[in-house]
């Protein structure tokens, strides 16, 4: 009897496909494998579902041509978690598993093109008319699988069948292979038959010293099998001699797998302290019985920082892992997960694996397989380790939840704190959501019994809050009349907290040195020629940058519009803050941490090891010193420019200033003397400011819960992006506004209509960009909508003129 299986194929599809049993397969198909099938005339990676218990009728199904994986990738427990997600974002379930996999996983089919003895001859004579494609096949014999591609995707599929059936070329279909491989190491015992034969005599001098060296080895380790390389690592000489002695038969090889270590220099020691706060030990006796129960339980956990969250996910992981379950930790950035990794290699050892983008392909595989074998029970990771292969989660935290960074900005545009809370719900797991600077959404929730609320008021040892000091720029006195990079209050801080021995940390969340060049003669600012922004001049590097597409163009340009030379740099950036203060304390040993100084993970941990250790007297950063950091000389934060998130047309604007802010006023006195924070700001009145001078969430919860009531934004209601991207401008334009009369014609007056408008970066990577807001109080409706708007065809536009992507509770709505 056949069998069929339901497969989510790694294409723009939203619907499952069945296909019958591969016909000579040795590996059973299993839920989680990976699988080659056809898909018209391509061949494509596809994920297996299971057995499909109701094929279609009246249908001639094709079958599996391969299984490609001798386990599966991930377990039947996550193919809910996939559904739900290709569901709720609107995403095609195949390409939702590609994204939660591994990369260099999707095997292709493709064609190749080989020129015959025939064809070399008689197609010569067609070389005349023009086609640089055939010339290079007449001049290289053949067209590799990407020339080929283009070239089939053009009108000429007639002509090379034709050709192929006259004999002219052969056209060779083969399948890709994964790029990515397990890494093995040859290993060397004894042969068990000639070992205790051996007549030393008898042998070589390398030989002898070989087998010495393999001696040392097992006495110090007792291993059963040595590493070659460790032998040759002690002994030059060994590598022929390995050879020769395991072919008279005296050892014997064999490859075992091993695993790239993401690691690289280890973190610090994080000895697990003996007594915790009254808090903490309050918050851990809620959380360890609700572990224990293994049942879903969603927890907020509110601690201000320096509160000592971090020992409550450690102490609430110790109780998963006793119960055999395990244990998933998400952080927003790479540079968080650096912090924790310390604490939980501390007291886990190598039960821990690493998930994230910073990791190289092959480390990430690896990393993957061990925890898909069981043999690593902790995760740490951004958002996409929100899919870790784990069979049985039984905790999930999300540090930093409030943190944007944990939504997708493309592709696939998922949120990883929202489906850690629904993996949590699937899997029967508690799941804790901390933070000292709750979202507003989470701390709703929170109100209303969605949540479990966990308080942390204190810090350890009942340390102090910082102080703020609030300088407003506006009643600064300046020569030139624009405002200060340092107020003289920041000015005499710096160097105070320099002469008493103590660290500083300076904020400001835009890197580059000048964050525009406007021509002196025009006005006219310099702009990136893909984007609708300007170029941020890296003084150092002489470049301006495009934060956004990463064009580059040397500094020392003339102005595009009028072609004078009198250019000035306006604005600042950590950069130039970095040169100010080697002006302002000019003894002081000064380093940047930002993009542009810390693009490899060993580079940003050496300078967090350095400020540890107080080898650096200031730091200079954007945000990615701002949250999570533990260095306990810092006294002083001084923030340049408190105002620069203010201005972003974004609702939720100043709920992010007031998390940031907080977030790095908290690295200020954790340790034994008190902390104090300078902020600069044209705005000292706003709310925003004033709430996080006063440390004061529950004001700043107030006013923003208020606002979103009146203009019933969420959490009061659901918000779906709807953003259209192209070539022509016009065609761009026409889509949005024809969706958008086609959407309040459908909407019924239960969904708001907010557009279309251009998109605040109106061009990106040289396509037009113009979106649409649909606001509504149900989801599946707003779902049903974004659907019918996705299969509508615009009257004089290509169907492939203009890209439409769907945003689900949209992070970032530039």
């Amino acid at each position: 009897m056949t069998t069929f299986f339901e497969v989510a194929v790694a294409a723009p599809l939203y619907n499952t496909l069945t296909y019958k049993e591969p016909m000579d397969s040795t590996t059973p198909v299993l839920e989680g494998h990976r699988v080659l099938v056809p898909l018209g005339r391509q061949t494509l990676t596809g994920y297996s579902l299971g057995i499909d218990p109701k094929p279609p009728e009246n249908v001639k199904l094709k079958r599996i041509k391969q299984v490609l994986d001798e386990h599966p990738l991930f377990p039947s427990s996550s193919i809910p978690l996939f559904r739900w997600a290709a569901n709720y974002y609107q995403y095609p379930l195949g390409e939702v598993i590609k994204t939660a996999l591994p990369g260099g996983l999707s095997p292709k089919g493709f064609r190749e093109i080989i020129l015959t003895e025939l064809g070399a001859s008689e197609l010569a004579e067609k070389e005349q008319q023009g086609t640089p494609w055939l010339s290079d096949l007449l001049k290289k014999g053949k067209l590799s699988a990407s020339e080929t591609k283009k070239i089939w995707r053009t009108n000429k599929q007639k002509l090379l069948l034709q050709w192929q059936e006259q004999k002219l070329i052969t056209i060779n279909s083969a399948i890709s292979k994964d790029s990515i491989k397990l890494k093995t190491e040859t290993c060397v015992r004894y042969a068990k038959s000639h070992a205790e034969a051996v007549n030393i005599n008898d042998l070589k001098k390398s030989e002898q010293k070989t087998l010495a060296t393999l001696e040392q080895i097992l006495a110090e380790t007792n291993r059963k099998w040595v590493a070659r390389k460790d032998i040759n690592q002690i002994y030059k000489g060994a590598g022929k001699a390995l050879h020769s002695l395991r072919e008279q038969g005296v050892l014997e090889f064999k490859d075992r797998r091993v695993y790239r270590d993401p690691f690289g220099e280890r973190p610090p020691y994080y000895p697990r302290p003996s007594t915790l706060t009254d808090e903490q030990t309050a918050a851990v006796a809620i959380l360890q019985p609700a572990v224990e129960n293994r049942k879903y339980a969603p927890f907020l956990l509110h601690g201000v920082t320096g509160s000592g969250k971090t020992e409550v996910y450690l102490r609430a992981a110790e109780t998963a892992l006793s119960c055999g379950r395990s244990v998933l930790v998400l952080v927003p950035e790479i540079a968080l997960a650096t912090q924790l990794e310390g604490h939980f290699l501390s007291r886990f050892g190598d039960t821990v694996a690493l998930l994230h983008s910073g990791l190289s392909a092959g480390e990430k595989f690896d990393q993957w397989h061990r925890v898909q074998a069981g043999k690593a029970k902790i995760v740490i990771g951004a958002r996409s380790a929100v899919f870790a292969p784990f069979a049985d989660p039984g905790l999930i935290i999300v540090d930093e939840e409030h943190d944007g960074a944990y939504k997708q900005d493309d592709g696939f545009k998922y949120s990883g704190r929202d489906l850690a809370v629904l993996r949590a719900k699937q899997q029967e797991a508690v799941v804790i959501l901390g933070s000292a600077t709750p979202s507003i959404t989470s701390f709703y929730h929170s109100e209303t019994g969605k949540y479990s609320l966990i308080r942390l008021k204190k810090r350890i040892l009942d340390r102090p809050l910082p102080e703020v000091q609030i300088v407003d720029l506006r009643a600064v006195p300046t020569t030139t009349g624009r405002p200060p990079l340092f107020s003289p209050q920041l000015r005499q801080a710096l160097k105070e907290n320099f002469k008493q021995g103590s660290q500083s940390l300076v904020f400001l969340n835009r890197r580059g040195y000048a964050n525009m060049v406007v021509c002196q003669d025009c006005g006219q600012n310099v702009q990136c020629s893909h984007c609708n922004v300007t170029l941020t001049l890296h003084q150092k590097k002489q470049e301006l940058v495009c934060h956004y597409c990463g064009y580059k163009t040397k500094s020392a340009i003339v102005c595009p519009h009028c072609r004078s030379a009198n250019l000035i740099e306006v604005g600042f950036g950590t950069e130039r803050i970095e040169e100010e203060l080697k002006k302002i304390v000019p003894e002081a040993v000064i380093a940047r941490l930002d993009q542009d100084t810390s693009g490899k993970r060993k580079e940003f941990l050496s300078v967090l090891k350095d400020v540890y250790h107080q080898k650096i007297d200031i730091l200079v950063g954007t945000q990615m010193i701002a949250k999570g950091h533990h260095f306990p000389n810092v006294t002083l934060v001084g923030v340049v420019w408190a105002d620069a998130g203010l201005g972003i047309p974004d609702y939720r604007s100043g709920e992010r200033t007031f998390q940031l802010l907080t977030q790095v006023f908290g690295r200020a006195g954790r340790g034994e003397k008190e902390g104090r924070v300078i902020v600069q700001t044209h705005n000292p009145e706003h709310y925003t400011i004033l709430s996080s001078k006063e440390h004061n969430f529950a004001s700043l919860y107030q006013k923003e819960i208020d606002l979103r009531k009146k203009m019933l934004f969420p959490p009061f209601s659901r918000l779906i992006n709807i953003q259209l991207e192209g070539k022509n401008e016009k065609m761009v334009e026409k889509t949005a506004r024809h969706l958008a009369t086609f959407a309040s014609q459908q909407s019924s007056g239960q969904i708001s209509i907010l557009g279309p408008a251009p998109s605040p970066i109106s061009r990106l990577r040289g396509l037009f960009r113009w979106q649409l807001l649909l606001k509504g109080a149900q989801v599946p409706t707003l779902q049903v909508l974004c659907q019918k708007l996705s299969s509508q065809q615009v009257p004089g536009v290509p169907k492939s003129a203009v890209k439409l992507s769907v945003d689900v509770d949209p992070e970032n709505m530039l």
